[in-house]
């Protein structure tokens, strides 16, 4: 590997001085070209300015710099008072749906990625059950599934950036005001809708939307590898075993939390085009093993895709599964039909 591609796909790109100077000149107008954005984001987003770059690609802040800070305070105001409709009231005014919704996210929320220990804190537990609960009840199509909690923890981290300083493993919720958590609550309940609006059919009964881009999964990975894809045939292992958790969870699960927040800025530079685009990382990054998959018979494998080696997972390894990507989608998405359920 050359110099330069190494270093593109170091993660150093990211905070490289001369992407920089071209976010905060894409920023600096009264109105943000969200096309020369988004092209930007996709390769990564430097930290600090994360935040607000994902409103804008979310579409929650307004690309016109004037309208900016009163439409989010608006927005803001507006999760407080859902809040308190939905959130704060007595047991005695809950359907028992309700109960039983509210129930099972005061359950998971402490389950959420268990391994980062910012996320055992009661505070950071109880932000979580605010932001799922009032999402589920304003969206009665799906309510609330397990998997929508672990798509809250990145929005999460993101906002707090703006207010917690230092390492995540040292910050304490505790340390900011009620009205700051709640500014974070808010932006993380109102991006979290918006990206969910792109892909509501993946979280509905029977989650239909997750169904279809594993199929297509698997007809990608047999026009890419068709040993691999033979091999796991011959195995009798179902994609659905371990791509409905990649798709349900958007990989958070299977990669070491400190990359999410990157693969995210990929996700939402992606925009309405994310979950076709979806099944282009899963493939790259089944595929990172397809050496060891060969080698492997069904239970082997069926464990071994269930709890993949990515623990010492760097920005380089991350930057090739997303390179691939985008690579073998230029190849093989020239034609809308070409993976039609």
């Amino acid at each position: 590997m050359s110099p330069d591609a190494q270093k593109s796909v170091s993660g150093a790109r990211a905070t490289d001085s001369a992407r920089i100077a071209k976010f905060t000149k894409e920023l600096s107008g009264t109105s943000v070209i969200m096309e020369k954005l988004r092209e930007l984001a996709w390769s990564g987003v430097p930290p600090y300015m994360r935040p607000n770059i994902w409103r804008l690609l979310l579409g929650y802040a307004s690309p016109n710099s004037d309208r900016r800070e009163g439409a989010l305070r608006r927005k803001r105001l507006e999760y407080v008072d859902c809040v308190s409709q939905y959130y704060d009231i007595p047991e005695t005014e809950r359907s028992e749906d309700e109960i039983n919704m509210l129930r099972q996210i005061a359950v998971d929320c402490p389950r959420t990625v268990p391994d980062v220990a910012f996320f055992q804190q009661e505070q950071v537990q109880k932000s979580l059950e605010r932001v799922l609960y009032t999402w589920a009840i304003r969206h009665p199509a799906s309510g609330y599934v397990q998997g929508i909690n672990d798509l809250v923890t990145p929005f999460m981290i993101v906002f707090l950036s703006e207010y917690l300083q230092g390492s995540m493993e040292n910050w304490l919720i505790s340390d900011l005001s009620p009205e700051k958590i709640s500014d974070v609550e808010a932006d993380c309940y109102w991006c979290l809708s918006k990206l969910l609006d792109g892909m509501q059919d993946h979280y509905t009964f029977a989650q239909p939307g997750i169904q279809r881009l594993v199929f297509k999964l698997k007809e990608l990975v047999r026009r890419i590898d068709e040993p691999v894809s033979r091999h796991m045939e011959e195995q009798g292992l179902d994609f659905l075993q371990f791509a409905f958790r990649w798709f349900n969870c958007l990989l958070i699960r299977e990669i070491p939390f400190c990359l999410v927040t990157r693969l995210w800025d990929t996700y939402l530079a992606e925009g309405d085009s994310l979950p076709d685009f979806l099944v282009y990382i899963a493939a790259s990054f089944l595929l990172t093993w397809s050496n060891m998959l060969l080698k492997l018979e069904f239970q082997e494998m069926v464990m071994f895709l269930q709890h993949l080696p990515t623990q010492n997972w760097t920005h380089h390894e991350l930057e090739m599964v997303l390179s691939r990507a985008f690579m073998w989608h230029a190849m093989f998405d020239r034609s809308p039909s070409h993976l039609a359920s």
